[in-house]
Formats: structure tokens, sequence, C-alpha cells
């Protein structure tokens, strides 16, 4: 059972928005190195996913082999994204333990997810400034390579 399928929570309502070419549900048992070359995860990532609370209830088969769902790639789709925002691995845990513990835990969920936009458009500002560097000294240089020799060093 995946962290989706615990709360009864759809696709569309806390995950990324779903890949394509993958099986129907129903028919959505990946293994590992499925789910590996979906992602580009590693399989040690995801083990430690599971272990520590990322990614709980893996489904497994009779051999025990983890099998995957379209919910769970849809799952690490979400978590990817969390990732790219620098969203710290601690917070990521506890918003898996908000979704898993059920509809009652949306306030947190928006603070914590509010807190990581903050975040991330105070990062952007902070790239839009080195941007705004790195477009003047390209403009410096562009200018510097089209001037006479004599003109440069002045």
């Amino acid at each position: 059972m995946t962290v989706m399928e615990t709360t009864g929570t759809r696709t569309g309502r806390c995950a990324g928005q779903p890949r394509q070419n993958r099986r129907p549900d129903g028919e959505d048992r990946y293994t590992i190195s499925e789910v590996v070359a979906f992602t580009g995860l590693t399989a040690h990532t995801l083990r430690w996913y599971e272990r520590i609370g990322l990614m709980p209830h893996i489904d497994r088969s009779h051999t025990g082999q983890r099998r995957y769902t379209n919910r769970d790639l849809d799952w690490l789709d979400l978590v990817g994204k969390l990732r790219l925002t620098g969203m710290p691995v601690a917070d990521m845990v506890r918003y898996a333990e908000l979704v898993r513990e059920g509809d009652h835990t949306y306030g947190e969920r928006f603070e914590l997810l509010k807190t990581t936009r903050e975040d991330v458009l105070a990062r952007i500002d902070e790239l839009r400034g080195t941007l705004a560097v790195l477009d003047q000294k390209i403009s410096f240089y562009a200018d510097a390579g089209r001037a006479p020799v004599s003109e440069r060093s002045r």
C-alpha cells in the first residue's frame, strides 16, 4: 500500500502530473529497476526513501520483491519537485506523515508548503541578482572583444 492509498488521496490532489507511457492502473506493478529507469533515482535512494518513511508501504511480490504502482511513481514525482525546492528531507518526511494522517492535516500541510514556496521565491530573487551580474560581465566581455586593441587598454 502506498502513501496515496493509505489516505485515499487521488493522484491529482497531492502528487505531480501523471507520467505518460505507463501501464494502466491495476496492471501497474513495476520492479525497482523499472522505477529506477522511470525516475532516474537509484535503487539505493528508493530503498532509503522507504526506510526513512518518505515512501512507506511498498507492496511486495510473493518472492518479496518490491512492486511499485503508478501512484508510487506519482508520489516520487512530487518528492522530486520538493527536492528541487530545497526542502529539507525532514520536512519532506513530515509532509508524507501528514498525508498519511489524513485530511485533518491540510492546515499543517498548507503552512509547510507555503513556507517552502516563500523560500523558493527568495532563492529566485537571489538568482535573478546573480543573473544580472553575469549578464553585466558577459556584456562587458562581448564589448571588449569587439573593441580595437588600442581602445581596450583605456
